[in-house]
């Protein structure tokens, strides 16, 4: 009984490391695990994530004023001109009043970490930015499926069949992704492991997002 045990304890523990290796061997591709936690962890991407926690409720998703709070205060106060790295940091370290510009802007010094100060000021910087603000959108929601480089190589691809789509080889148009990126593949007939995202994202967002897909587009 014992050895039966063992024998059956030692081919179920083969048999796992036979499928975990299966889905890390470098004969399935996809992005690594390292490549992926750059992508995600680039300055502006982190940032995306600081302006809209702190930053979009006053000053719109684009830096434009246009956001909910513009109902209580002057929304030509509330856009978020161009400056360099070093004007941006010390807005949000000092607030408006502490640069001698509008007192509806808190000083973030005492309540964002460092990090999050230096992350959001990348972010800024590309505000403007539509394919910019696309890749933000992309590498932190669609990353893990249709992987670092849009080739539909990312890291959870493995589970799925189909397989998540290579977006750098489609020809589909603007509208077709704007559509399947808010109602889901389903919708169009499509794989229904790809999910609808216009309950998670804005209509800008998958906007910027579908700016920066076709920017991947490559000819075959």
């Amino acid at each position: 009984m014992m050895k039966s045990r063992i024998r059956f304890s030692f081919l179920t523990t083969l048999v796992l490391a036979i499928v975990l290796l299966g889905i890390s061997s470098p004969v399935v591709a996809r992005d690594g695990a390292t490549a992926v936690k750059e992508a995600r962890s680039l300055p502006q991407v982190r940032g995306g994530i600081v302006f809209k926690s702190y930053c979009i409720l006053c000053h719109g998703e684009i830096g434009d004023g246009i956001a909910r709070a513009s109902k209580l205060y002057a929304p030509e106060k509330l856009i978020i001109g161009k400056m360099d790295e070093k004007d941006y940091e010390s807005i949000v370290r000092e607030g408006g009043v502490g640069v001698g510009r509008s007192e509806y802007m808190p000083p973030w010094d005492g309540e964002l970490t460092e990090e999050q100060i230096g992350d959001v000021v990348a972010y800024l910087s590309m505000l403007g930015d539509g394919v910019a603000r696309g890749e933000v959108v992309y590498k932190t929601n669609c990353v893990l499926c249709h992987g670092v480089n849009a080739d539909g190589k990312g890291r959870v691809s493995v589970l799925y069949d189909p397989k998540p789509s290579n977006l750098i080889l489609s020809d589909k148009n603007t509208q077709y992704k704007m559509l399947i990126v808010t109602k889901g593949g389903e919708f169009l007939g499509r794989s229904a492991v790809m999910p609808p995202w216009g309950l998670q994202l804005s209509d800008q967002e998958i906007k910027d997002v579908v700016s920066y897909i076709d920017t991947r587009v490559v000819s075959e």
